[in-house]
């Protein structure tokens, strides 16, 4: 099985200010193409670093994939390291320039000179053309390997993988293929997870099957090894169905899905809406829902409640319960989905309050501590969460996620 050295170039992500989100993806479409990553690594915008990482990869794998350092400014250098460890001179790709212009007329702007950089290419390379953007990609032989040089920006370097960089190598594959899958599950603990698929979490099995967890969602991902790529889907589409039939409902999606996404599918499918009401989240269960396209034809809207007035002014929250009961309480919860969901005439009514933290509250409820309501027709209640001492960002998250999981976990129990 051919191999591969994953390259992602900039300053900010040694640096720790920006995430490198592209290698992972790119290691998943190689394996698809019948190419293994052997390596990752990370380089800042330095132009001997640089150099030194492309010859160690050229001369120890087929295929080196770079991602970043082709925009038009001084610290963008992949161009030059190209050229230094090839020692091919840089020439400009008159076809790439073009586009690059035809770029910004088409936004109405004059294209700056500083750009112009960005058409340059080795002698020996190919221009890789950027539908989405102005930074051309490169594919040239280096050492023992095909080098392909693809733009940091994710939506960029996607669409020029998928329309240059793919087809290539499936043009050129030999040997086995390893195709991977991924299933999202909400309800089962990791351990829980782990006993159903114990078999079939076989060290050394084919295909291999693995968890991983993440803010309440287990993962589980499978990896089948075949001689062709009908092969390995067939050995997925039998691991999944095994997976499913142990898992049951917990499994909500595939792939990128969130249980947001989950959750709008089963309200489409019903002709049914959601409206929410948040305090501790601060309008995330909303964001959650609107991150899904089409999310408009299940989401009616929310009020991001912090204070106690507007609890009072906008969900006619009595100022009596909130003194008896706290805000943080499944009273105030429960009459909070109830009035965001009559206000705002849809079929659910989802509330969050809660301590997110660092500190505790007056009353001393520890961090953690969340209320979320659940409003139906037939009535509301609400359930209590215990989140731990967590760092605030995550007991936010995650009582954002268990309120989708509450309510989807109504839709479609386990």
């Amino acid at each position: 099985m051919r191999t591969a050295w994953i390259i992602a170039s900039g300053t900010e992500l040694i640096l720790g200010q920006s995430r490198d989100t592209n290698s992972a993806w790119i290691a998943a479409q190689l394996a698809a193409a019948g190419v293994r990553c052997a390596r990752m690594c990370v380089v800042g915008d330095d132009l001997a670093a640089l150099r030194d990482v492309l010859s160690t990869a050229a001369a120890a794998a087929d295929v080196v994939v770079l991602t970043g350092g082709l925009g038009p400014t001084d610290d963008d250098l992949t161009r030059q390291a190209l050229a230094d460890v090839s020692g091919d001179a840089l020439v400009c790709d008159e076809a790439s320039l073009a586009q690059i212009r035809a770029f910004f007329e088409a936004r109405g702007r004059q294209m700056p000179e500083q750009n112009v950089v960005q058409a340059l290419r080795p002698s020996r390379g190919e221009a890789l053309p950027n539908p989405v953007g102005t930074a051309p990609g490169i594919v040239m032989p280096l050492g023992r390997a095909t080098c392909f040089a693809l733009p940091g920006v994710p939506i960029e370097m996607r669409e020029m993988f998928a329309a240059g960089v793919a087809p290539r190598l499936r043009g050129a594959q030999e040997g086995p293929v390893l195709l991977s899958r991924r299933l999202n599950s909400y309800g089962l603990t990791e351990a829980d997870v782990g006993q159903r698929l114990h078999d079939l979490m076989r060290r050394g099995r084919n295909p291999e099957v693995g968890t991983t967890a993440e803010m309440s969602i287990i993962g589980v991902r499978i990896n089948a090894l075949a001689e062709t790529v009908e092969a390995a889907e067939r050995m997925l589409n039998e691991a999944e169905a095994a997976v499913r039939q142990r898992l049951g409902g917990a499994v909500f999606g595939t792939g990128d899905d969130t249980l947001a996404h989950a959750l709008c599918r089963r309200l489409w499918e019903r002709g049914e809406t959601v409206a929410v009401a948040e305090s501790c989240t601060g309008g995330l269960i909303g964001k959650l829902i609107t991150d899904v396209p089409g999310s408009s034809r299940c989401f009616v809207g929310g009020v991001v409640a912090y204070a106690n007035s507007v609890k009072e002014e906008w969900l006619d929250v009595p100022r009596e319960l909130i003194q008896r009961h706290g805000a943080v309480s499944e009273p105030v919860a429960e009459i909070m989905s109830r009035q965001v969901r009559e206000r705002m005439n849809a079929t659910y009514g989802l509330s969050a309050t809660g301590i997110a933290g660092p500190q505790s509250d007056s009353s001393g409820k520890p961090v953690g501590l969340v209320y979320l309501g659940l409003a139906t027709a037939d009535g509301a209640a609400a359930r209590t969460i215990r989140l731990g001492d967590s760092p605030r960002e995550m007991v936010r998250t995650r009582a954002a996620q268990a309120a989708l999981g509450l309510l989807l976990r109504r839709l479609e129990p386990l």
